[in-house]
């Protein structure tokens, strides 16, 4: 995958890529897209976007960080086929699992996963914070710091 695919993908994404922000992801180990194209056509019509994780006592597992599929060709099995992949991909690289966030509420994500094979298991809430990037008076530790 080089910066010119993603770009190539810009209309599936939320914002326009950055040319800087895509090296980054592509040259960063266990970060992962996949791009589907239409056959007879050179547009990406969706991806998947997924970034390992892993923990000392848990292994790794993959978080599924972004799925997207132009309008005109959901639901016809894009974005389970990118699902799938990306579980695949999962389960070469060693991982135990694999989970996204989704909002309880949309039903055509859910619908989705449901049918690439995830189960739904009702208990989980995401907890997010927003992270001004110069924060005045805070200092910065070092993960050998805490």
């Amino acid at each position: 995958m080089t910066v010119a695919e993603l770009a190539a993908a810009e209309h599936l994404f939320d914002h326009p890529v950055r040319t800087e922000w895509a090296e980054r992801f592509l040259t960063s180990p266990g970060h992962h897209l996949y791009l589907a194209y239409e056959p007879a056509e050179a547009t990406p019509v969706g991806f998947v976007s997924g970034v390992e994780t892993v923990h000392p006592d848990k292994g790794a597992e993959m978080l599924l960080y972004e799925l997207g599929v132009a309008e005109s060709y959901r639901r016809g099995g894009i974005g389970r086929a990118l699902v799938r992949r990306l579980a695949e991909v999962s389960r070469e690289r060693g991982c135990y699992g694999m989970w996204v966030p989704v909002d309880t509420d949309n039903e055509v994500a859910l619908a989705t996963y449901r049918s690439a094979g995830g189960k739904d298991d009702g208990e989980c809430a995401v907890v997010g914070w927003e992270l001004p990037q110069n924060p005045g008076g805070v200092r910065q530790f070092g993960s050998t710091d805490l």
